[in-house]
């Protein structure tokens, strides 16, 4: 198993000892357990990151690390965003978790017309807040040291003017007679920005499928199965990756 993942907000350290502290330290020392001899990683969630290896623990959040020279991982390409319709309950944060999971690089939460769910006051903050805590935990779980970007709620126009800007957008769709091809025969770009459209449970609304369309986007089918709002981003996300060599 690779080394566990822990957040920093800068890399200042003793020589080569590096105090990690606060709750990421709480978590290394009382819920890791980590023992001195044992490797971790630190990251910013940005992409800068360094190898460590513990040299002590002290009481039951301070965590003392060997550190190594900061390394940063290039940003991927082609870079994969996904415009997620907010969907009922906790699936939202499934959704976001899932997709970090497999190496999404940004989320784009989406009140669409058909959406059940409203991002309003201060719920909407709230929910957006567990949706940016959702993919820095998914991020430390899967070991990435770039975790996704999750935007700002967005509306449809803002939505059409990102994939207006995309070299290769796609809105996935469930009407099997209305869509495209699907999305495993779609022509990729070896590099640029992917963007995904995941409609809510209702589907994408007509009149937001023809702006869409107007912006460049084309709609796509994942296959022969409906699948739900919370998982077809992740899957969509699988795929393109596995194609575009991101996965090889």
């Amino acid at each position: 198993m690779t080394a566990p993942v822990f957040v920093v907000d800068h890399f200042d350290t003793d020589g080569h000892r590096y105090v990690l502290d606060g709750p990421e330290g709480r978590h290394a020392v009382s819920v890791k357990r980590l023992g001195p001899g044992e490797e971790v990683v630190l990251t910013d969630g940005a992409g800068r990151y360094a190898t460590g290896e513990v040299i002590t623990t002290e009481g039951k959040d301070r965590l003392v690390v060997h550190l190594s020279p900061v390394s940063e991982e290039p940003p991927p390409t082609p870079r994969i965003t996904v415009v997620q319709a907010l969907p009922k309950g906790d699936r939202g944060e499934l959704a976001v978790e899932t997709m970090t999971e497999v190496g999404v690089d940004a989320v784009v939460p989406w009140q669409a017309a058909r959406c059940i769910t409203q991002w309003r006051g201060e719920r909407g903050l709230k929910a957006l807040g567990k949706w940016r805590a959702t993919a820095r935990e998914a991020g430390k779980q899967s070991r990435r040291v770039r975790f996704p970007e999750v935007a700002d709620a967005a509306t449809t126009r803002q939505v059409a003017a990102l994939l207006a800007e995309a070299d290769f957008a796609a809105v996935l769709h469930s009407d099997f007679e209305h869509a495209g091809a699907p999305l495993a025969t779609a022509p990729l770009p070896a590099e640029g920005e992917i963007v995904l459209v995941v409609g809510p449970e209702g589907g994408v609304a007509k009149d937001e499928l023809a702006l869409f369309e107007e912006a460049g986007a084309k709609a796509y089918v994942m296959g022969p199965t409906v699948m739900r709002t919370s998982t077809a981003g992740t899957a969509a996300t699988a795929l393109l990756l596995g194609r575009t060599g991101r996965w090889s």
